[in-house]
């Protein structure tokens, strides 16, 4: 293992056990160098690692911070290859959306939290309906800071936030700490998913993060039991 590696290792174990604040910046290279006796090369080499992991976000001007998601220990990291959209994850297939809500709010600790962003940063909130070929399939809700995700309007909501994401701001997605549970239907549900009152869904909570390690994305999706299945592949790399 390379020395790099050795280091991104410690500094991963002691985010996930709490060693640093997550209200402030951890050390910075110059620091983390001495204390490791290794180079800011290497040092930069570390920390790259775990931005590119969604553990980390540089912010210019004032350091290193942790994504405050990353640092729970329940929360499972999905790579970008997985992190598609919907839009991209069924191509082929006609997707159309209903708009339930979109509007422009200020951010409740908890979204801020997850978010990384302070309580005057204003957020888009949309709750979007997904159907495809017709059948209703999943509810989005979604926070989403506007100051980073710029120029969102119902044209965008209608076809893909992903892809406005990644094309027209030029952004790249890097992947997203997700939550996914069992849960009953809600009044929404039952509305708008057309789901029975004893019908399980299936919620995701998600973190997106960009390629930075900045979180740009907070959401709620609720899908009908019956038209997803989420599997994950577990690869061990040898040394």
């Amino acid at each position: 293992m390379f020395k790099y590696e050795q280091i991104s290792n410690e500094i991963r174990n002691r985010i996930k056990e709490g060693v640093y604040s997550l209200d402030e910046p951890i050390p910075d290279e110059l620091s983390l160098a001495k204390e490791f006796s290794c180079s800011r090369m290497t040092m930069k080499k570390a920390l790259d690692i775990l931005v590119m992991e969604g553990l980390l976000y540089r912010k210019r001007g004032h350091g290193t911070f942790i994504v405050k998601s990353a640092a729970h220990n329940d929360l499972v990291n999905v790579t970008s290859e997985e992190n598609l959209g919907l839009t991209n994850l069924l191509k082929g297939k006609k997707i159309t959306s209903k708009i339930i809500r979109f509007e422009v709010s200020f951010p409740s600790e908890e979204v801020a939290a997850q978010l990384s962003i302070d309580l005057t940063t204003p957020v888009y909130h949309i709750i979007r309906l997904r159907i495809v070929e017709d059948e209703p399939y999943v509810i989005e809700r979604t926070y989403m800071p506007t100051p980073l995700i710029r120029d969102l309007n119902e044209d965008v909501l209608h076809s893909s936030i992903y892809n406005h994401i990644t094309n027209t701001l030029g952004l790249t997605i890097a992947g997203c700490h997700r939550k996914i549970r069992a849960s009953k239907p809600t009044e929404l549900d039952q509305k708008y998913l057309q789901c029975a009152p004893d019908d399980p869904i299936l919620e995701v909570e998600q973190v997106g993060f960009l390629n930075n390690g900045v979180p740009f994305e907070y959401s709620f999706s609720r899908h009908r039991y019956d038209k997803f299945v989420f599997t994950t592949v577990n690869i061990r790399r040898s040394k």
